[in-house]
């Protein structure tokens, strides 16, 4: 399964877990009666996990937390897990879009549209934009990521009692599963919510906190919604230099349907997934590049590159784990860590650029 955020987690040293030597074999012994064969070890740590919350004394409310999160990311986990060899979408915009708003047509139009390329579609479950997504992506094609909220918001009727419904009850567990799932995002005209929604995405991947995908702003056409917000961005982020030039890059605002749905495939064209392994960055590309384009690259992304070359080469002995991608060819490079943004733009160069 891809790693969300681009294996970069595995550049940590791995802490050997104790809780106490009895305990410690114990919990080994445990883990392997319950026949856990797929990575013990974590399996493990987590149950000390769990004994050393007991001896922390915490209060109830903190348990409760800690106990509901855990049930809930699980559960989804299960959710999404037989589908994790189709890409999917996550579409956010506002639940108080009515049936007849052009946004909602548009909504519509853009999930049936990437269905059509093989894609599922997933929503926060309830009505508006998240409606039309779904109404247009279908039952079998959709995920929902339903909040329980006081107002008792409830599943739009596309999505209601099906098994692909995951009710949440919290935001940030809700949250780590789209962003944990989604291979591009596409933001439709909403409140607060979706803002949040939009500037989580863009935090993620600007801190390299979760992989490189498309981001498209969609829009009505003619609609001016996310050109007020770039204005916003522009003149009070941009221009006094708290966000630079390159953070620009991590998303696209667009007003056609088609337009959209190219940028998510061309997104893929070429490239197909990264991971770190050390301070290497591995891009993993569907095809050959000439040598020509690595000499182009290497020429416009000189800034990035903390030492040595971009190379193409075959996969690295560290990404065994990964047999599905083990044929693909590799760009290899040691970047600098905080220039995601032109990293992002070194992407859209790839998938413009010749094959061998």
């Amino acid at each position: 399964m891809e790693d969300f955020t681009e294996a970069a987690i595995q550049d940590q040293p791995r802490r050997l877990w104790s809780v106490a030597p009895p305990f410690d074999a114990r919990v080994r012994q445990l883990v392997r009666d319950w026949g856990a064969e797929e990575s013990p070890e974590l399996i493990e740590e987590m149950i000390v996990t769990a004994l050393k919350i007991a001896r922390d004394r915490m209060n109830v409310a903190d348990l409760k937390l800690i106990n509901r999160s855990v049930r809930e990311m699980r559960y989804a986990a299960k959710v999404f897990a037989p589908f994790q060899h189709l890409r999917k979408v996550a579409v956010f915009g506002s639940a108080r879009s009515s049936a007849d708003s052009p946004e909602f047509k548009v909504a519509e139009d853009f999930a049936r549209k990437m269905v059509a390329h093989n894609f599922m579609v997933i929503t926060g479950g309830g009505d508006g934009i998240m409606g039309a997504a779904q109404k247009g992506a279908g039952r079998e094609r959709s995920f929902g990521l339903n909040i329980r909220l006081p107002s008792e918001q409830q599943a739009n009727v596309v999505i209601k009692g099906d098994r692909k419904l995951v009710n949440l009850n919290y935001f940030f567990t809700r949250k780590l599963n789209f962003v944990k799932e989604a291979h591009a995002f596409a933001m439709f005209p909403g409140g607060f919510g979706t803002l949040d929604e939009t500037f989580e995405v863009l935090t993620l991947m600007q801190t390299g906190k979760a992989r490189l995908i498309p981001v498209v702003l969609l829009d009505r056409p003619r609609g001016n919604y996310w050109k007020t917000w770039m204005k916003f961005l522009t003149s009070r982020l941009l221009k006094p230099g708290i966000i630079s030039p390159e953070d620009l890059s991590f998303f696209k605002i667009m007003h056609d349907v088609r337009e959209a749905v190219a940028e998510i495939l061309e997104f893929y064209k070429i490239y197909h997934s990264a991971r770190w392994v050390g301070d290497r960055f591995v891009i993993r590309i569907n095809h050959r590049l000439s040598k020509q384009a690595i000499v182009h690259l290497n020429q416009k992304f000189a800034d990035i590159v903390k030492r040595g070359n971009i190379i193409q080469a075959a996969a690295l002995r560290q990404e065994k784990n990964e047999p599905e991608v083990w044929d693909l060819p590799r760009l290899i490079l040691t970047p600098y860590r905080n220039r995601f943004g032109r990293v992002r733009e070194l992407i859209d160069a790839i998938n413009s650029s010749q094959l061998a």
